[in-house]
């Protein structure tokens, strides 16, 4: 049976969580393998939690439900590990990702994590390339660092398309992140 890569996005509506996994999904299908992304919400509004998914494949990915058991979690939002459990079901050789000026050796002792961590304070890259609070496209970077699932190029072209006039600040920000993500196994 073939490997398929699942991460779960936790964000807030309006942070990107559902615009970087169906950028990475687009990324994935460039490069002629197999991808999903759809969001989970109902009702919510701007600023409410949000989940998205991501599934990628070398061959037909025949699931279509939610990802209750991911290999990765990519936190958008760090308030948000104060508020539910983004390690409901995770794997136990998975990762967690949080966008946090915290080391992983600090969100592993103060949240009790027991998989590897990444970190990386994507709001504070966002600040410095896009100027707005929207953390996403660094945690592209972040997702790209711990997972390679695709070629950065092939990220790289999906925000052009994306974001036309916007690409490069959000292409720096993907990239910085990338190089500044640290992970702790």
């Amino acid at each position: 049976m073939a490997k398929v890569l699942e991460v779960r996005w936790h964000g807030r509506g309006g942070m990107g969580s559902v615009t970087s996994a169906e950028l990475f999904a687009s990324a994935a299908i460039d490069e002629g393998k197999y991808a999903q992304s759809f969001p989970s919400f109902g009702p919510e509004r701007r600023g409410a939690p949000v989940v998205a998914f991501l599934r990628i494949s070398d061959e037909f990915i025949r699931i279509r439900t939610n990802i209750d058991q991911p290999d990765v979690v990519v936190v958008i939002d760090p308030k948000l590990l104060d508020q539910i459990d983004v390690t409901t079901g995770l794997k136990d050789d998975g990762k967690v990702i949080v966008n946090s000026g915290k080391s992983p050796e600090q969100l592993k002792s103060q949240y009790g994590f027991k998989w590897s961590v990444a970190s990386v304070d994507a709001s504070k890259i966002a600040r410095e390339t896009i100027k707005l609070p929207i953390t996403n496209t660094a945690m592209m970077g972040a997702l790209e660092r711990v997972t390679e699932a695709v070629k950065m190029e092939s990220l790289v072209e999906r925000l052009k398309e994306r974001f036309g006039a916007r690409a490069e600040a959000n292409i720096e920000a993907m990239t910085r992140a990338y190089s500044e993500t640290v992970l702790k196994e």
